[in-house]
C-alpha cells in the first residue's frame, strides 16, 4: 500500500490544501516569497494534512473549515524544518538546498516565523476556542522539544527518557494535533475525539522513530540529505543510543566525534557500524510497539470508510523505507 491511496480518497481537498498553501504563504517581501516559494517547492508528503481530512470524516459540521486547519498544521511544520535546518547548518533537504543555504540564516529564520504568524492569522476567524487551544499548547510544546534538542546537541548524556520526551515534543505532538483538531473542526463526539488523538500521537512517536532508523539504513538519494545527518549533527536518536549500549567501540567513536577530535570518516564508519548493528531491530520493534498502540486505538472508531484509510497509512509508515 502506498499513502497515494489514502491521499486519492481525499484528493480534492489536498488540492485544496495545496492551492491555500500557496496563497497564504505570499509575502509583501520579495525575499520572504521566493524563500517560501522555494520551500514549496522541495514537496512534502502531506502527511499532517492527510490526518486532518481523514479525521474529519467522523463529523459533519465546518468542512469547509477543515481546510485551513490541515493547512495551519502544514504550515508549523514548514515553519519547523526550516528554523531545524538553521540550527543544524544543513544545506540539504530532499534533496534541494536549504533555505539557509540557497540565502543566508536570517533569511531562513525570518521565513520561518513569517509561515508561523500565517498559522496563527489562518485560524483568527475560527470561533472554536478548543481549536486555538490545542494549536498554542502545539506551538508551545514544539518550541520546548526545539529548545531541548539544542541543549542536548553534542551531549552524550542523552538517554532513552530524553529521547522518547524530545520526539513527542517536535513530532508525535503535531501529527496529534492533526488527528485531534481534524475532530474538532468536523464537531465528532468526545470519545471519537480521544481515540483518533491517541491515534495520532502513538503513529507519530512510531513514524519519528522510524525516520531515525531510516536516516541510517536509506540511502543519501533516497533521504535527500546525507545518510547519519542526525548523529553528524549531534542529535543521539534511538539507534545510536542502542548502539551505544551494546558496543563500546561505538560509545567511543560516537564520544570522539563530539569532543571534536574524531576525523569525518572515522565517524563514517561509526555511522556504518550502527546500520548494521542489532540497535536497528531494536528500534524497529519500539515503532511497532507504538503502531500497535495505534491500531488498537483506530479499532474502537466507528466503522466508516476513513478509518480503512487510516488503517492504511499506519501500515505504510510502519513499512516505509524511505
Amino acid at each position: 500500500m502506498k499513502i497515494a491511496t489514502a491521499i486519492k480518497y481525499v484528493n480534492k481537498d489536498i488540492q485544496r490544501v495545496e492551492k491555500k498553501i500557496k496563497s497564504v504563504t505570499k509575502a509583501e517581501s520579495s525575499m520572504i516569497q521566493s524563500a517560501s516559494n522555494h520551500l514549496l517547492s522541495a514537496g512534502g508528503k502531506r502527511i499532517r494534512p492527510i490526518f486532518v481530512l481523514l479525521s474529519s470524516r467522523f463529523g459533519t459540521k465546518h468542512q469547509d473549515q477543515i481546510i485551513d486547519v490541515a493547512v495551519a498544521l502544514e504550515l508549523i511544520h514548514m515553519a519547523s524544518l526550516v528554523h531545524d535546518d538553521v540550527i543544524d547548518h544543513a544545506t540539504v533537504r530532499r534533496g534541494k538546498p536549504t533555505v539557509n543555504k540557497q540565502w543566508d540564516n536570517g533569511t531562513a529564520v525570518y521565513t520561518g516565523d513569517y509561515i508561523f504568524a500565517k498559522t496563527l492569522e489562518l485560524l483568527k476567524p475560527f470561533k472554536n476556542n478548543r481549536l486555538h487551544a490545542v494549536l498554542s499548547k502545539t506551538i508551545h510544546e514544539l518550541c520546548i522539544g526545539e529548545i531541548e534538542q539544542i541543549r542536548d546537541k553534542f551531549q552524550l548524556s542523552q538517554n532513552h527518557f530524553t529521547y522518547f520526551k524530545r520526539i513527542k515534543r517536535k513530532t508525535a505532538l503535531l501529527i496529534e494535533s492533526s488527528t485531534q483538531m481534524g475532530a474538532i473542526g468536523a464537531g465528532v463526539d468526545l470519545k471519537t475525539e480521544t481515540l483518533l488523538k491517541e491515534y495520532g500521537y502513538y503513529i507519530g512517536m512510531s513514524y519519528q522513530i522510524m525516520d531515525d532508523i531510516l536516516d541510517f539504513t536509506s540511502t543519501e538519494k533516497e533521504l535527500g540529505k546525507p545518510v547519519g545527518s542526525d548523529l553528524l549533527n549531534g542529535h543521539i536518536t534511538l539507534p545510536t543510543l542502542y548502539a551505544m549500549q551494546e558496543d563500546h567501540d561505538i560509545y567511543n567513536g560516537v564520544q570522539a566525534y563530539f569532543n571534536e577530535t574524531n576525523k569525518q570518516s572515522d565517524i563514517e564508519n561509526v555511522i556504518a557500524r550502527i546500520k548494521e548493528s542489532n540497535a536497528i531491530e531494536q528500534s524497529y520493534e519500539i515503532s511497532q510497539r507504538y503502531l500497535t498502540k495505534a491500531k488498537e486505538a483506530l479499532e474502537q472508531l466507528p466503522d466508516i470508510e476513513a478509518k480503512q484509510y487510516l488503517s492504511e497509512v499506519a501500515q505504510y509508515l510502519g513499512k516505509r523505507r524511505f
